[in-house]
């Protein structure tokens, strides 16, 4: 959808004119959020992604996680399926740089995690509307998981991501809640 591309591509632009300095702030304002949510305080195991480039660092996050006694699980995706599953890391050396410079866990030293055992997921995107949809990469790794999924999702995104309305698709799936630097959106109950 070419309406997706530009969308995506001018968030991006934005993204990597966020200065240092600013992106650390933002990252910790959204992580408190997170962090004060009940939802994460009654997590027993976390699904998320090892950010990277211009995304809201998420390593603080897991490191958080780990110090609760939280389970950590990160996407491990099959480019040819495009499908992922998720498995469970204890330390940032399980973990591999495949394409795209991702960050994935080595599969011979972490077990898989199944979607049912996984309490809250956070989910990755470039844009986000109120309502919970967003645009992520374009693989539609997410979209097809979250297919079954049937725990809370949330999102974590910097103000300037969110936008009034993105154009919606029959197989996008939103997320519950979107936490910004300024607020946390509730999407759906």
């Amino acid at each position: 959808m070419e309406e997706k591309k530009a969308i995506r591509m001018q968030i991006q632009k934005r993204l990597r004119q966020l200065d240092e300095t600013e992106k650390r702030i933002y990252d910790q304002q959204i992580a408190e959020k997170l962090y004060e949510l009940p939802v994460w305080q009654q997590a027993t195991t976390i699904g998320i992604t090892v950010s990277k480039g211009h995304e809201v660092n998420t390593k603080p996050i897991i490191e958080k996680a780990w110090q609760e006694g939280k389970i950590v699980c990160v996407p491990k995706c099959d480019p040819a399926l495009k499908t992922m599953t998720f498995r469970a890391i204890r330390s940032f050396d399980q973990l591999e740089s495949v394409y795209f410079g991702l960050q994935e866990p080595i599969e011979a030293i972490t077990e898989e995690i199944s979607a049912g055992d996984i309490s809250v997921m956070i989910v990755p995107g470039v844009c986000f509307s109120e309502d919970g949809y967003r645009i992520g990469y374009g693989g539609g790794y997410y979209d097809r998981y979250l297919q079954h999924f049937l725990k809370p999702t949330i999102s974590l995104a910097y103000h300037f991501q969110i936008v009034p309305q993105l154009p919606v698709e029959p197989h996008d799936i939103p997320v519950g809640m979107i936490i910004t630097n300024d607020k946390v959106i509730v999407c759906h109950e």
